[in-house]
């Protein structure tokens, strides 16, 4: 899992199933960071507390909370890998939570529930799902 440059989220933003609608530049900057591999990709925010709006999410300030706000890939797999693998890159940043911001679709909860994660809280455009 490598960290994101902005040429690269140019051309992976194009493919977000979830938050198209949030700018690359945005997606690399200040307390937001985006990783890919081959074959996935995944956008973080490190947050003080836990959005559950892209307003919320874009108004954040920093801390030690790791939200998961954006994921997908390219091959089956790939998604449950690229996950675990940003959940240890929080882990060695400071992170205390793990959560996820995440759409309220039966792929999102199972997906999130099948590697581990609990559903947190219930809102009305998303759903929070937590990593320990």
């Amino acid at each position: 899992m490598i960290k994101t440059s902005l040429i690269d989220a140019l051309k992976y933003i194009k493919d977000d199933p979830v938050r198209p609608s949030i700018p690359a530049r945005t997606r690399i900057k200040n307390n937001f960071e985006m990783y890919n591999t081959k074959e996935a990709v995944i956008c973080i925010a490190f947050c003080d507390k836990i959005p559950i709006t892209e307003e919320d999410l874009l108004n954040s300030k920093e801390g030690k909370i790791a939200v998961f706000y954006s994921v997908w890939s390219y091959n089956k797999g790939a998604g449950r890998s690229i996950v675990f693998e940003a959940l240890d890159l929080a882990k060695e940043k400071g992170c205390e939570r793990f959560v996820t911001m995440s759409p309220k679709t039966t792929m999102a909860e199972k997906f999130h529930i099948r590697n581990g994660a609990k559903l947190i809280k219930e809102n009305n455009m998303t759903n929070n799902f937590e990593y320990i």
